[in-house]
């Protein structure tokens, strides 16, 4: 793979629909052939580097968005994917491609969150490889969930759906406890945007039930706990409402989110604040809206497509408000919304 040409590939489309699924389906169940077991450029010094690398990288990532770091990320892949080409020897094997995967998902979704989207795919589908390589269960699971994540930012909810079922299905065969609950928090997720209360209130308890069985998790996957399933009921219950499903209030949800936020994410935090404001919008409070909205509006400025896509429902909830508090607010949101490259109309 030319992973430092993707950029520059104008005919690279994003691939939905049909053609999106069966691949996937293909790539879980699909491992790659026999590797030199020559040393090539990997021996356990390198390897802990790599490995070291690739966490700093994670939690840059995660704190300040991946729009500074993405190329540094897919220029550290790209050399990572040439020493494969020239051997891998048995004993590193699966430290090698599960740091591997663990670079090629993260490039994939500091891709999506900077606007490069169908450079994502390839890079998440590279991680699949990496991880059914390094034979981890529940790995290439996690990574079809931020593909079906991408799916949602567009409005394909029955794209989401779909890869859901085959995350759900590898996620099952693996056993891995900590994915299957993240599997159904958001499917729980997309049947809410769909519309469909009951549907979404049964997948997110389910993943409720898992979590609470979740003795031990991978660190690639622990970043999915009570504070990101809460996320997952704010915006669950804000599509429902919006939708005209009454009596989901989303408020106590984003609020929860924000409680239980462990250090160091401060891209998603910033997005429950963003969501918690425009929640209580929806719901009335004036007051608290304002006061909630500006102080997101401190923290909006991390360069990331999915902050400025969440944007979208504040600025949307404002509009309907003609109080002198709710207009300085939409004033402020308006002036973002217009200098920062908002490519969905779907609120991450």
């Amino acid at each position: 793979m030319d992973l430092l040409m993707f950029d520059r590939r104008e005919v690279l489309k994003l691939v939905v629909g049909t053609p999106l699924i069966a691949t996937t389906s293909h790539l879980l169940d699909t491992v790659g052939g026999p590797l030199s077991r020559r040393q090539g450029g990997f021996g356990a010094d390198t390897v802990a580097a790599l490995e070291e690398v690739t966490a700093v990288f994670a939690r840059l990532e995660s704190a300040h968005g991946g729009a500074l770091y993405r190329t540094s990320i897919i220029g550290q892949l790209a050399e990572v994917t040439r020493r494969i080409q020239a051997g891998v020897p048995d004993g590193l094997r699966h430290r090698v491609f599960a740091a591997t995967a663990d670079l090629a998902a993260l490039a994939g979704w500091t891709s999506h969150d900077a606007g490069h989207y169908a450079v994502a795919q390839r890079y998440w589908s590279y991680a699949i490889y990496a991880a059914n390589e390094a034979g981890i269960p529940g790995r290439s699971a996690e990574i079809v969930t931020r593909m079906s994540h991408q799916m949602i930012y567009f409005g394909r909810l029955r794209d989401a759906l779909a890869l859901l079922d085959l995350a759900a299905a590898r996620a099952q065969r693996d056993g891995q406890v900590a994915v299957q609950a993240l599997v159904q928090s958001q499917t729980g997720r997309v049947h809410a945007g769909l519309g469909q209360p009951r549907d979404a209130a049964r997948h997110l308890d389910h993943a409720d039930e898992l979590l609470a069985q979740v003795t031990d998790r991978p660190e690639w996957v622990a970043y999915f706990d009570a504070a990101e399933h809460a996320g997952a009921r704010a915006v669950s219950a804000r599509d429902l409402a919006h939708l005209g499903h009454r009596g989901h209030p989303a408020s106590p949800h984003f609020e929860a989110a924000l409680r239980l936020r462990r250090p160091g994410f401060d891209r998603v935090r910033a997005m429950d604040r963003i969501g918690l404001a425009a929640a209580l919008l929806d719901e009335g409070e004036l007051e608290r809206a304002a006061a909630v909205g500006h102080q997101a509006m401190e923290s909006a400025g991390l360069q990331s497509a999915l902050v400025a896509s969440r944007i979208n429902t504040l600025l949307s909830a404002a509009t309907r408000y003609h109080t002198p508090e709710i207009a300085d607010l939409q004033s402020r949101v308006a002036d973002f919304a217009a200098r920062a490259p908002i490519t969905s109309q779907v609120a991450a």
